[in-house]
């Protein structure tokens, strides 16, 4: 069976093009939606999703109303091919169905995981060039080393609270935890 899915950004777009499209290509059911792409949370594909069974097709007009980005489409594909189901798309003329279509699939994963790579690649290169400057990245420490001697003093304390402590501190009590686990029963070791 072949199951439409259409999708649009926003209230003013009509998806009459894209139903029009897939009931011409012999959907049987249609699940259309106004929505952005770039949100996960999409109830009307999920209900594709959910109503589609093996040996099925899903069928869209063209995948960008399936996914907003490569690595969101091959997730999908990926989870469409675990159930046993096929994706077509009218526009850029792929089937999963086919040899030929499954071959796109598999370049477009690869070219994904190529472009991961270099992203990754860059991103450690610029974290070492700046290192070599004196550079420091990341989050600053919520809790100096003079900051951590007061907390210890202050918790070797019994008459003061943990509260009490993390309100001096201006930090909260899990930033306290972290630093020191098991917090006062953990200074008497």
């Amino acid at each position: 069976m072949l199951v439409g899915y259409a999708r649009v950004s926003t209230d003013d777009q009509s998806t009459a093009l894209q139903t029009d499209a897939l009931t011409a290509a012999g959907c049987v059911k249609l699940f259309t939606e106004k929505r952005s792409g770039a949100q996960r949370d999409r109830p009307e594909l999920q209900a594709a999703l959910d109503y589609i069974r093996s040996g099925d097709t899903l069928v869209v007009w063209k995948l960008d109303r399936l996914a907003r980005s490569l690595a969101q489409l091959i997730e999908t594909v990926t989870l469409l091919e675990a159930r046993q189901i096929g994706l077509r798309s009218l526009t850029e003329q792929i089937d999963t169905t086919t040899a030929g279509g499954r071959l796109i699939f598999h370049v477009f994963g690869a070219l994904a995981e190529f472009e991961r790579q270099v992203i990754r690649e860059r991103t450690t290169a610029g974290l070492a060039a700046a290192r070599a400057r004196g550079k420091v990245g990341g989050r600053p420490r919520a809790l100096s080393a003079k900051d951590l001697t007061a907390a210890k003093a202050m918790l070797s304390d019994p008459t003061l609270t943990v509260e009490e402590v993390v309100r001096r501190l201006k930090v909260s009590p899990a930033t306290l935890y972290r630093y020191l686990p098991g917090g006062r029963g953990g200074l008497e070791r």
